[in-house]
């Protein structure tokens, strides 16, 4: 299987997720109310799992869950999984943002849950906040494919839209970008001969150098999620395209249920 997720994983639905929630926040403000808003997350893990054990409720910590395709692996922990059901990632920030919204969500779908919980202990007050993952794995392989503007110049581009699309079909869309980031930078060859830093000039100027995900030595790709402003987005690619030394750039936008690929070339 290209995704294991915790053993015993039970699903269940909005209201006992609610139920289990209430439990789960009181003992939250608890734990604040006693330990203070500046500790570490761990420390707040820690007390947090500590007295879910007392109150009667199973609690873990840093569950794996490993995703695979071919030879490619890598595993994510959340932070808490209580009563074998409820998937919590705990956090010390100024504010929730939406990062960690993606960070919880990408969770959900590894484990095929629908339901989960942000809790930060750094506010004044206990901040929380919901995460849905209304998608079902067969859903999230459901998409359609773009290529009206793509172009395939040799055999590493061609090798390259079939490991994406290998990894579209085998985990389906909506995962963590930088998962499919990494697993396209380890089947195109490893970060050693992938992630290089190439230079960038303006005329005769040298501007210094910035980080190209290479194809080959003419040839880069990008990976993105982009819902809205792609065209915003393009234009500033194709500037940066300009001062560097690259012919193409292979942009790809995982906008959902859309795959748009885009070959960017001087």
């Amino acid at each position: 299987m290209p995704i294991i997720s915790p053993h015993g994983l039970r699903p269940i639905n909005q209201r006992e997720f609610a139920e289990l929630d209430y439990l789960v926040m009181r003992i939250a403000f608890e734990s604040q109310n006693e330990l203070g808003r500046l500790c570490e997350e761990s420390i707040y893990q820690n007390d947090l799992v500590a007295r879910l054990k007392e109150a009667g409720l199973e609690a873990a910590t840093e569950v794996g869950v490993t995703v695979t395709h071919g030879d490619f692996a890598k595993t994510y922990l959340p932070d808490l999984i209580v009563a074998n059901a409820g998937i919590y990632e705990l956090k010390t920030a100024l504010a929730l943002a939406g990062s960690h919204e993606a960070q919880l969500l990408n969770y959900l779908f590894l484990c095929g849950a629908h339901h989960g919980k942000l809790i930060n202990f750094r506010p004044a007050q206990v901040e929380s906040r919901f995460v849905n993952a209304t998608l079902t794995h067969p859903e999230r392989r459901q998409f359609s494919v773009d290529m009206k503007a793509w172009q395939e110049h040799d055999q590493t581009d061609r090798f390259f839209r079939e490991n994406l699309l290998d990894l579209l079909n085998d985990w389906g869309c909506w995962l963590n970008l930088e998962l499919y980031t990494e697993a396209l930078i380890h089947f195109a060859g490893g970060e050693d001969q992938v992630v290089q830093r190439l230079p960038l000039t303006r005329g005769r100027a040298s501007l210094g150098t910035q980080c190209f995900h290479m194809l080959n030595p003419e040839t880069a790709f990008r990976v993105t999620a982009l819902t809205e402003s792609t065209s915003q987005y393009e234009h500033h690619l194709r500037a940066m395209l300009r001062l560097s030394p690259l012919r193409t750039l292979q942009w790809v936008n995982l906008r959902r249920h859309e795959i748009q690929l885009v070959s960017l070339t001087r």
